[in-house]
């Protein structure tokens, strides 16, 4: 490019950057930009014409105060005017301005078009690059239309000189990554590709890069460049680094030339032509070679570009995985790296050993390095290598090392940093599932797993464990007798807990012979646990216990009388409720071959493929290299439970039908019981009811599990439901619904349906969300906030658990609210739901059915207590009346039903008149206890209600007299 003249510098420029520069602070900064800003725009306007030293100057200022982060509403005409100028000072300036403030919809595009047509239909090289440069820069679709067609041709013209060419080549790869059905080389192709056998190794680097990426696009209409890519890296890699002098980085000839062609040629498979084949493998050869030699320098340039072609060269050869002896040379070669003094080269060494691990040719050469894995695995301090050398480990695996790798991985598991425990436990569970030939040893892993890193055990690798012991008869007594010793520690993890209770009520009958596991001491090892345990993980041992019953009778009168303690009958969970008393009754009324008909042992599990690989790769993430991806091209491998026909992945679906099968679902539960209590003698399938639990709400498999087909996914349960529109605006449709109940169906539309189960006991709530994706697409970005508006900040206190970002098609997922009264309140707390579905954003906002009324505590009273405290509650202020029309029908047993979900204590023969309805109780805030009565007075020849309320407070007298009388 031509120097620029000693009177080119811009001395008014220069003084303007050295005022600004000056200034003390924002305002006088801005004060002498407003100044200069005003000036350039006189000088614009003036009758003067401006020369174009002027002109360029005036512009330089713009440009320089817009990179300052001030906006530019002026000059783009005087910018585009440059651009005729036959100075190369001008029209840079005219073309940088352009490139960094004119958009593609702007109105001067036309112009501008037409002065970069002028420059490229020149044959002055440099205005062509600056021309070319401003195409790149901008990058427009218009951009693409106007030169698309026109670049090729000045590319692969024989008078263009080399700098065009580069400038030409770099620009078209521009166009076609942002515009690819406009770039159509056509009658272009051969010739650019030929442009590989350049003289100028400018014009070749440029190229390469542009042939690369449409060779990712259309490989077949580009694979005459293999020959050609292979030809050039022979000539590159048998030279010296005299040869390319102008090209030798450190002593390293054209190294990311080098890296190119390497790259480029991973596009397509080995080359049939066995020439060229045989070149290529040459040239991979002379590399390997060089690494070996040793180094022309001690500079850390020198390695970085012998490395960086020696790791692409590798890459080749695993991609081409057709030559063993250049897969166990590569193999070695990164074998050396494992123990270098630099960590990145230690990294890429292990990601590297980890994709030859999967070769049937490099495999053994693989596992050669297993004590240097297993060394940096403990000794590493960068927790990234350390995971790659897991990584590592669990590629490398087979059922020759299968037991020593599981052990590391164990040993290494008690002190792993926590942010990879969770894919380490996945990891071991594979593989102990994947190569265990010795039952006993997969549960003793398993079990071992749960006790060093139990919070990190995830449901799928306890529920695959359970799956396999039912499935085969020869290792149930081991587990049995396993689990029973495991669940005696002092310290013994939930999990540790399921999986014992499971196994145990399963199998617990063939240890039972033992006196040390005798079925009263099985019982009282597991009823120990009991009390530290979720509710969860409670209700799976109370199912234990009534297996206990039919597999031991001499445990039944003491665990009928845990069941019928109050702490398990009157349990504020209803789900707890519910199975101790259904339980209890089964076991009370059920004759002894009912009882072992409803409790007979799990059937054997359909054979299908394990979620926990599923589950790994999913933590792995989207677009991560992860060794799982490479499973299928292993030699060695077969599934434990082998043999069964690998199918789409519905293993989350069996396992958590292991938990609900034990837990025994409510439907096929209750249909048993009154089998039982009718004394019948068989038993048929029990078809599905209209209250089906079909949310999960209520018992079944933990919350997320996917269902076997989107076309089965969350039926409405709740009779009242029904679909309502998605909306930004707040949403309050099933609101009302929720006064008099806690349990149902939020909000449901044609994506998306949540379902709510709440309990509250005193001043305190805890609410279960269940949000349920009916599509078979997935929810991306899924978040919820939960916000009181206005005083109910100060009134109410709600803590919420965040949710699982992703929501798969047909899975749900949980949220936990736990909730604290601290006053009254009229308001509701608002739930805001976003998340993303076909990339776009739903939001969606309701009304959390959170009333005043759901910290009722029912008060009984006696018909001269309920009038004396009637009487009491006499000032006007106490009292709220309503008489309104019915809504529904006046039926007694739903007003009854009504009245008793309200919270309050029905009261009956209380009132003279036997039509009307008394309640009493008292709503439980942290600050105080507000009484309150209620009397409802229903005429019914007037289908109309009076509802009187007299509260303690005001306040609560008017809100619950608002919300009931919507109700009947």
């Amino acid at each position: 490019m031509p120097a620029v003249s000693k009177g080119d510098g811009m001395r008014g420029l220069a003084v303007f950057i050295s005022d600004i520069r000056n200034c003390k602070s924002k305002e006088a900064e801005i004060k002498r930009i407003n100044k200069e800003l005003a000036n350039i725009r006189s000088k614009f306007k003036g009758d003067k014409a401006l020369d174009g030293y002027s002109k360029k100057k005036y512009v330089c200022k713009l440009l320089f105060i817009f990179l300052l982060g001030h906006d530019i509403d002026f000059g783009h005409m005087e910018a585009v005017n440059l651009l005729s100028s036959n100075k190369y000072t001008e029209k840079q300036i005219g073309y940088l301005f352009i490139s960094v403030l004119v958009n593609s919809n702007s109105e001067l595009i036309r112009l501008i078009n037409n002065a970069i047509k002028n420059d490229l239909s020149s044959r002055n090289p440099t205005f062509m690059c600056l021309a070319l440069h401003c195409i790149a820069n901008v990058g427009s679709r218009e951009m693409a239309e106007a030169f698309a067609s026109e670049i090729p041709r000045i590319l692969v013209a024989g008078d263009t000189m080399d700098s065009v060419k580069q400038s030409a080549a770099l620009c078209l790869l521009r166009l076609y990554k942002t515009s690819p059905d406009l770039v159509l080389m056509g009658e272009w192709t051969s010739r650019v590709v030929h442009l590989l056998n350049d003289q100028h190794m400018g014009v070749v680097t440029a190229a390469i890069s542009l042939i690369t990426c449409l060779s990712q696009k259309n490989p077949d209409e580009f694979k005459t460049c293999v020959s050609l890519a292979v030809s050039r890296l022979s000539r590159i890699v048998s030279s010296a680094s005299t040869d390319l002098q102008d090209y030798t980085y450190y002593f390293v000839p054209a190294p990311w030339l080098s890296c190119k062609l390497l790259r480029l040629l991973q596009c397509y498979p080995p080359p049939e032509d066995g020439a060229v084949k045989g070149r290529l493998v040459e040239c991979l050869e002379t590399i390997l070679n060089k690494a070996q030699e040793p180094p022309k320098s001690k500079k850390v340039q020198h390695s970085n570009a012998k490395n960086a072609i020696l790791f692409e060269a590798i890459s080749l050869i695993i991609h081409y995985d057709s030559e063993p002896n250049l897969l166990v040379r590569a193999c070695n070669q990164l074998g050396q790296f494992l123990q270098h003094r630099e960590t990145n080269l230690r990294y890429l060494a292990l990601e590297s050993m980890c994709t030859l691990a999967s070769s049937e040719f490099s495999h053994e050469a693989v596992k050669t390095h297993i004590e240097t894995v297993i060394n940096a695995l403990k000794t590493e301090r960068d927790v990234s290598v350390r995971q790659r050398a897991a990584d590592l480990l669990y590629a490398m695996c087979d059922r020759s090392n299968a037991k020593q790798i599981v052990a590391e991985m164990l040993s290494y598991l008690e002190t792993a940093d926590y942010s990879i425990r969770e894919e380490m436990v996945l990891k071991v569970a594979i593989l102990a599932e994947k190569y265990a030939v010795d039952y006993s040893w997969y549960v003793d892993t398993i079990l071992n797993l749960i006790r060093i890193a139990g919070d990190y055990v995830s449901e799928e690798v306890w529920y695959r464990v359970i799956q396999i012991v039912i499935n085969r008869d020869d290792v149930q007594g081991y587990a049995a007798k396993t689990v029973f010793e495991a669940l005696q520690a002092p310290a013994c993890h939930e999990n540790m807990v399921k999986v014992g209770g499971y196994i145990l009520g399963e199998f617990g009958n063939l240890i039972a012979g033992d006196p040390r596991s005798s079925p009263l001491v099985q019982f009282n090892l597991l009823h120990s646990k009991f009390h530290l345990c979720s509710v969860p993980t409670r209700a799976l041992l109370l199912s234990a216990y009534i297996k206990f019953i039919n597999l031991f009778p001499e445990t039944k009168a003491t665990i009928q009388e845990v069941l019928r303690c109050d702490s398990q009958i009157r349990n504020s969970d209803v789900e707890l409720q519910q199975r101790a008393v259904e339980y209890l009754k089964l076991s009370s009324i059920a004759s002894t071959d009912v009882l072992a008909t409803v409790l007979e042992e799990m059937p054997p599990f359909p054979e299908r493929e394990s979620s926990i690989l599923a589950k790994l790769k999913k933590k792995k993430g989207p677009g991560a290299v992860s060794v799982t991806d490479l499973e299928d091209s292993k030699r060695e491998g077969g599934e434990l439970n082998g043999g069964g026909e690998r199918g789409p992945d519905t293993s989350a679906m069996a396992a958590s039908n292991a938990v609900s099968q034990l837990s025994t679902g409510k439907q096929l539960l209750t249909s048993l019981i009154v089998l039982a209590l009718m004394q019948m003698s068989f038993f048929c399938q029990s078809t599905p009811s209209p209250s089906a639990d079909l949310l999960g709400i209520r018992a079944g498999p933990p919350v997320g599990t996917a269902p076997t087909s989107a076309g089965s996914l969350l039926v409405d349960v709740f009779s009242e439901a029904g679909p309502a529109a998605s909306s930004a605006a707040v949403n309050d449709d099933g609101f009302l619904r929720f006064v008099c109940k806690n349990n149902g169906v939020l909000f449901e539309n044609q994506l998306l349906q949540i379902g709510i189960k709440s309990e509250y006991r005193q001043n305190l709530g805890r609410m279960y969300l269940f949000y349920g994706n009916k599509t078979s697409v997935q929810f991306a970005s899924f978040t919820t906030t939960v916000s009181c508006p206005g005083e109910l900040q100060s009134q109410l206190n709600v803590q919420t658990k965040p949710v699982e970002p992703l929501v798969e098609g047909g899975a749900q997922i949980q949220q936990v609210l736990n909730i604290e009264c601290l006053t009254d309140f009229s308001d509701a707390p608002l739930l805001n739901i976003k998340f993303r579905y076909g990339g776009a954003l739903q939001n969606l906002t309701l009304k959390l059915p959170v009333t005043i009324n759901k910290f009722f505590q029912p008060t009984e009273m006696s018909s001269n207590d309920f009038f004396q405290r009637w009487k009491q509650l006499s000032q006007p202020q106490q009292e709220a009346q309503k008489i309104f029309k019915a809504n529904h029908s006046m039926d007694t047993e739903v007003l009854k039903a009504k009245l008793l979900g309200l919270g309050a204590a029905l009261l009956d023969n209380v009132d003279p008149n036997p039509e009307n309805y008394v309640s009493a109780g008292v709503i439980q805030t942290k600050g105080q206890q507000v009484g309150c009565l209620l009397r409802l007075e229903p005429n019914a020849q007037a289908q109309m209600y009076r509802l009187t309320l007299r509260c303690s407070k005001d306040s609560v007298s008017r809100r619950l007299c608002e919300l009931l009388a919507q109700q009947f």
